[in-house]
C-alpha cells in the first residue's frame, strides 16, 4: 500500500540534496517558533491596550499602541524565523536552558512579594528563548521520525493558525473593542471586558509547559553530542557556573537599573558576552557564530515589543475593572463581572441598558 514519505526519501539520495531536505527542516522548525512568538506578542497587546482602553488617564499609551504599523509584524516574523533557522540547535539549547534558569530565580523571589509586574517582565522577554525552545522541542520530538518533514509541515499549518487567529484577535480589538464593549453586542470584547486579568495567568502556564518541554529537549540535545560521561563533566561544569553567576548578577541588575529598552540591551548584552566567553573554551567555532546570531534575534525581539516593555514600567497591570471605566449605561459590579459567565454578564448587560432607556423615557 502506498504511504507518504518524508521529502528525502521521494529525492535520489544525494549528499546535496539531504543537506537541502535537512535545510528545510531547519526552516520549518524556524517558522513554527516564530509563529510561537508571534501568538504570546499578539496576547500581550491585547491585555495592554485593553488595561489602557479602561483607564482614562492611560489614552495616550492606547494610541502609541494602535499606532504601530502593521506592515512591521509580518516582517519582524520572517526575520525571527530565519534566525531561528541559522541559530543552531546546540546554541538555542544553551539559550533557553539559560533563561529558564533564570526564570525559576526571579519567580522564587517573588514569594515575598507581589509580582504581577515581574511576571509580565518575563513575559516579554522570553520572547526569543521561547522561540528557540518550540525548535529545540520540535528538533527533538521529531529526530528519526520516517516523515519528519510532512509532520513539521503539519506543525507549522498549526502554528500559523493559531498566529494568525491572535492577529485577528488583535486587530479587532484595537479596532472595536470601545465601541463593542459599550455597545454590548460582541462576546469577544465582553469577554475581555470581565476576564483580561486572567490573561497573564493563562500565558505563564502555557510558557511553563513549553519551556518545561524546551528544556528536557536542550539537555538531550547538548548530551548527544558527547561520547563519554567525562566529556559531559567538562562541558556541564563551567557551563553550570556561567549560568549560577548571570543569574547572580542579572538579580543585581534588577535592582539598580530601571526597568527599559536600553537595560535590558545591556543585560542580552551580558548574557552573550558570558556565554560567548564561555564557548570560547568548551564550544566549537560553529557555536560562535550562533551566539552572534543569538544576540541579533534577541535585539530583535525587544525591538519588536520596545512600547510594551515602556508600558510595563508605567503601567504594571490594567487597573480595577470598575463601574466608572465602563460605559455609563452600565451598573454591573466588579464581583459579577468576574464570577458571572460571559452569556450571564451580556444578558445584564442588556437588562440594565433596557432599563436606563425605561427611566429616560419615564
Amino acid at each position: 500500500m502506498f504511504s507518504l514519505l518524508s521529502l528525502s526519501a521521494w529525492l535520489p539520495s544525494l549528499p546535496s540534496l539531504e543537506w537541502g531536505s535537512n535545510l528545510l527542516d531547519s526552516l520549518l522548525q524556524g517558522l513554527v517558533g516564530a509563529f510561537g512568538v508571534s501568538v504570546l506578542s499578539s496576547v500581550l497587546k491585547v491585555y495592554f491596550f485593553v488595561g489602557c482602553a479602561n483607564a482614562p488617564q492611560r489614552q495616550p499609551e492606547k494610541e502609541r499602541l494602535r499606532a504601530q504599523w502593521a506592515w512591521l509584524e509580518p516582517v519582524h516574523l520572517v526575520g525571527l524565523a530565519l534566525i531561528l533557522t541559522v541559530v543552531g540547535a546546540r546554541v538555542a539549547a544553551l539559550v533557553v536552558l539559560e533563561f529558564s534558569l533564570r526564570a525559576v530565580s526571579t519567580l522564587l523571589s517573588l514569594n515575598k512579594g507581589p509580582g504581577n509586574t515581574e511576571h509580565l517582565k518575563l513575559y516579554l522577554l522570553c520572547q526569543y528563548s521561547l522561540g528557540c525552545g518550540l525548535s529545540c522541542g520540535l528538533s527533538f520530538l521529531q529526530e528519526g521520525a520516517p516523515h519528519r518533514t510532512l509532520n513539521l509541515l503539519l506543525s507549522l499549518g498549526l502554528a500559523a493558525l493559531l498566529g494568525s487567529s491572535a492577529q485577528r484577535l488583535r486587530r479587532h480589538v484595537f479596532c472595536l473593542y470601545e465601541l463593542h464593549s459599550s455597545q454590548n453586542y460582541c462576546g469577544v470584547c465582553l469577554g475581555l471586558l470581565a476576564g483580561a486579568y486572567r490573561l497573564p495567568r493563562l500565558l505563564g502556564r502555557s510558557l511553563a509547559v513549553a519551556f518545561a518541554v524546551g528544556d528536557l529537549a536542550a539537555v538531550a540535545l547538548i548530551n548527544r553530542d558527547f561520547l563519554s560521561t567525562s566529556e559531559a563533566v567538562r562541558f556541564w561544569t563551567p557551563l553550570t557556573i556561567c549560568y549560577a553567576l548571570l543569574v547572580i548578577y542579572m538579580q543585581e541588575e534588577q535592582r539598580h537599573q530601571r526597568f527599559s529598552l536600553q537595560s535590558q540591551v545591556q543585560t542580552v548584552l551580558v548574557r552573550m558576552g558570558g556565554l560567548f566567553v564561555l564557548l570560547l573554551t568548551v564550544g566549537r567555532w560553529l557555536d560562535l557564530l550562533g551566539i552572534l546570531v543569538s544576540l541579533l534575534g534577541e535585539l530583535w525581539c525587544l525591538l519588536g515589543v520596545h512600547i510594551l516593555l515602556d508600558l510595563c514600567q508605567i503601567q504594571g497591570h490594567p487597573p480595577p475593572y470598575t463601574p466608572q471605566n465602563l460605559h455609563p449605561n452600565l451598573s454591573l459590579t466588579i464581583w459579577q463581572m468576574r464570577h458571572l459567565g460571559i452569556m450571564e454578564a451580556q444578558l445584564l448587560f442588556r437588562a440594565n441598558s433596557i432599563s436606563h432607556q425605561l427611566d429616560l423615557i419615564l
